[in-house]
């Protein structure tokens, strides 16, 4: 074989490489309806936990009768897709299982969306720079700013801010109507948050509009361009503007606590889904 030949050939590998990860790091709209889980398995998903990375040796991450079984315990980690995504719907449905990390605390988990950088990049080596919209009990839709690096271990900006007032605890609440403030470290609590919540294990806010422990919960969120908004069973709870990055992997959460998800899909945007204005009817709670 000629030099020229070896050149062209090495040239064309080159190429193809870089074809596939610029791919890779294209973000898919939906153009139609997208099951995320198929319900039999995980595929279009991989695994990360703290302790052993990409490997599950103990099977923390399983299905089983048609839903996403995440074991309680020690564990730490996520499933997260494949693909990235932009300009989306993101619909789901959650409930807590019985096993706990052993701790007091409220039982803990999330939905982390726009996740981008390296896997195990923030929260020492347990999370990816994403936003999350927080699952914890009594906490249903907080969001939070997760920040840290990429492969290469440069810093990944993730930045957001919402309205908000201030509460008789003289925190913040999301108000559509309130002061503008940007993310400086703290998370923004959903717009009924209880004040002086004490978050102790399966104790529920007076205004909680997720369904009680065992029942299911239906989670939206609403990916649209620089504002992400965030729905519990149909009431709109909280919303980020600003936002950066507008795109990413989506992810659930393990905090050590037994949960289930199910009914994961995917749909395109929709001219009713721009509204910020709370759905106060809900969505029926089915067990």
């Amino acid at each position: 074989m000629s030099l020229r030949v070896v050149v062209a050939c090495f040239a064309l590998s080159l190429t193809l490489v870089h074809g596939a990860q610029a791919a890779d790091l294209a973000p898919v709209k939906p153009r139609k309806t997208i099951k995320l889980f198929n319900g039999k398995d995980l595929k279009g998903w991989y695994t990360w936990l703290r302790a052993t990375g990409r490997k599950d040796p103990q099977g923390v991450f399983s299905v089983k009768n048609g839903a996403i079984h995440m074991k309680g315990g020690e564990h730490r980690g996520y499933i997260a897709t494949d693909d990235k995504y932009w300009q989306y719907h993101l619909s789901l449905e959650f409930k807590w299982g019985e096993q706990t990390d052993g701790g007091k605390w409220v039982r803990n988990s999330g939905v982390l969306v726009h996740a981008t950088g390296a896997d195990g990049g923030a929260g020492r080596n347990t999370w990816m720079p994403s936003l999350e919209i927080q699952l914890a009990q009594g906490c249903e839709g907080d969001l939070i700013v997760i920040r840290g690096k990429d492969d290469d271990g440069n810093t990944v900006k993730v930045d957001m801010a919402t309205h908000v007032r201030i509460a008789a605890d003289k925190k913040t609440r999301w108000d559509p109507m309130g002061k503008k403030v940007r993310y400086s470290g703290r998370q923004f609590w959903w717009k009924d948050h209880m004040p002086f919540f004490k978050e102790l294990l399966d104790t529920r806010g007076d205004k909680d509009v997720a369904s009680p422990k065992g029942q299911w919960t239906k989670v939206e969120v609403i990916a649209d361009g620089p504002t992400v908004t965030v729905k519990i069973n149909g009431v709109t709870v909280n919303q980020a503007v600003d936002m950066y990055p507008q795109s990413g992997r989506i992810l659930l959460q393990n905090e050590g606590h037994e949960v289930w998800f199910r009914n994961v899909v995917l749909s395109p945007l929709e001219k009713k889904a721009e509204s910020t204005a709370d759905d106060t009817d809900g969505a029926d709670k089915k067990e």
